[in-house]
């Protein structure tokens, strides 16, 4: 195990107590950067699971009859407490995670954002009067769900819990969240946010466990309310079935493989630069990322020399060093990704125009990685890379970009480039996903909500819709009796 004694211990939180697993089984923590060993994460046992559960039952109980003034200086506390800490949280997160130290702190400080939009936003879950019969008072309320059973993935360590907690907290849920086994520490940090803040024992849980068994666990007990998952679409699918079987709600937040079309009328350098500079962040591994490029054939040389350009400038190295624009792959499970649909890509004539193989030296790191030629049976063309892989596709019709957009099961993100105020509106009304940007592709705000259509999900988180699978609607009628 590396000598290096920064890296935060791990534990499991319940009931307002941080220790290990009954048992005492730990899986080893890698840093991506070196391939080294930085820790251990315990993992629960079936017995740790039910202590989770019977304290978010606890839990909800005491934080559901807690004035919302209460709730949210609370809230507001461990928001202010995250931005303190965000560089520590962030370096903790690059050392897990690999993504450079600037995009981990960025993420950070921008989570405590997210926690304070949810909170505020929270006690605006107005009910409503309905006019009725005289000597009747007929009322729609809005109430807390329950406890939530969540699950979350490594890419984003603090920003991806932390919108689970923020918005379960906000709406008055307490939950058991499992977090990624590979990103274990950045949690522990971002959770002892919340509890030094004041948070009441048992509202907010943290495990760590085998995925199957945590998930079979928690999302059969009775104790849980609601199912909010972010990860793959097939892991999603089996989350979604197993929720369904016991009649219990899903937030299914899945994968995507994002179009971009760049139109005729655009402007194709600053096309590729927008849509490069995105398509590097986290090295590729993010749902919405940028990942098949529909380019007009009168622009494809001007544009595939300017993204090519724009993919030879980043310096990829380990995510601590001040100069590095994009980390290491989180895993060697993306690694071996990358290459697979690279030679896959190549096999079936697609040409690598930079890149294309894994670098030589310790730790996961793959480059940016540019193609062309590549035919639609290829399978980076159906299936998502999550990596820093991209590639150019020329298309002469608009009807036959879109058509292409729009052709894989998934709908999460889309992009567009265009001049044109009415190609944009066409873009917007025939783009089947639930984010869509244009001229730009930029990522998630928390003032507004993301998610998917098709196999990329149902829900919705961000904005004030993030509330709406964490609150149930409840009818009162009230006849006055004299």
């Amino acid at each position: 195990m590396s000598t290096d004694h920064a890296h935060p211990t791990v534990r499991m939180y319940i009931a307002g107590e941080w220790a290990g697993g009954a048992t005492g089984r730990t899986a080893p923590v890698l840093n991506p950067a070196t391939e080294e060993v930085i820790g251990e994460v315990p993992l629960a046992t079936a017995a740790d699971l039910d202590r989770a559960l019977d304290a978010a039952a606890t839990g909800f109980e005491v934080w559901r009859a807690t004035p919302v003034t209460e709730r949210t200086r609370i809230l507001h506390a461990a928001a202010d407490l995250i931005a303190e800490r965000a560089p520590r949280i962030g370096r903790t997160a690059t050392r897990e995670q690999g993504k450079p130290l600037r995009e981990s702190t960025g993420e950070a400080r921008r989570t405590a954002g997210t926690l304070r939009w949810h909170t505020d936003d929270a006690r605006r879950a107005y009910g409503r009067i309905v006019p009725a019969d005289p000597g009747t008072v007929l009322t729609v309320r809005r109430e807390p769900i329950g406890p939530v059973a969540a699950f979350v993935p490594w890419n984003f360590p603090v920003g991806g819990p932390n919108r689970k907690i923020s918005s379960a907290l906000a709406a008055g849920c307490s939950l058991v969240i499992k977090a990624s086994e590979e990103t274990p520490a950045t949690a522990t940090e971002l959770v002892r946010c919340y509890a030094d803040a004041g948070l009441p024992p048992g509202v907010l849980n943290l495990v760590f466990g085998e995925p199957a068994e945590v998930s079979e666990h928690l999302v059969s007990s009775p104790v849980t309310r609601l199912v909010a998952f972010t990860g793959s679409v097939p892991v999603g699918k089996l989350l979604a079935a197993r929720a369904g079987q016991v009649m219990k709600p899903a937030l299914m937040e899945l994968g995507g493989h994002a179009p971009v079309i760049v139109c005729a009328d655009a402007d194709p350098v600053r096309a590729a630069r927008r849509a490069a500079q995105a398509k590097w962040a986290n090295a590729g591994q993010v749902c919405t990322s940028p990942s098949r490029f529909l380019v007009h054939a009168s622009l494809l040389e001007e544009f595939t020399a300017a993204f090519v350009k724009a993919a030879e400038e980043v310096t990829v190295g380990a995510g601590l060093d001040e100069a590095t624009r994009m980390g290491p792959l989180a895993n060697e499970r993306r690694l071996k990704a990358m290459e697979r649909l690279t030679a896959d890509a190549v096999a079936h004539g697609a040409t690598v125009r930079t890149g294309g193989e894994r670098l030589d030296r310790p730790g996961y790191f793959f480059p940016p990685t540019v193609l062309t030629d590549v035919p639609e049976d290829a399978a980076l063309m159906s299936e998502e890379p999550f990596g820093p892989l991209a590639p150019i596709v020329p298309f002469t019709d608009l009807d036959e970009a879109l058509a292409l957009a729009n052709s894989l099961p998934y709908g999460l993100a889309a992009y567009g480039f265009t001049d044109s105020a009415a190609t944009a509106e066409r873009l917007s009304a025939e783009l089947e996903a639930g984010i869509l940007s244009l001229n730009h592709c930029g990522g998630s705000v928390h003032e507004a909500p993301s998610g998917g259509v098709k196999d990329s999900g149902y829900g919705r988180e961000g904005g004030p819709e993030a509330l709406d699978a964490y609150l149930v609607t409840k009818r009162v009628s009230h006849l006055l009796v004299p």
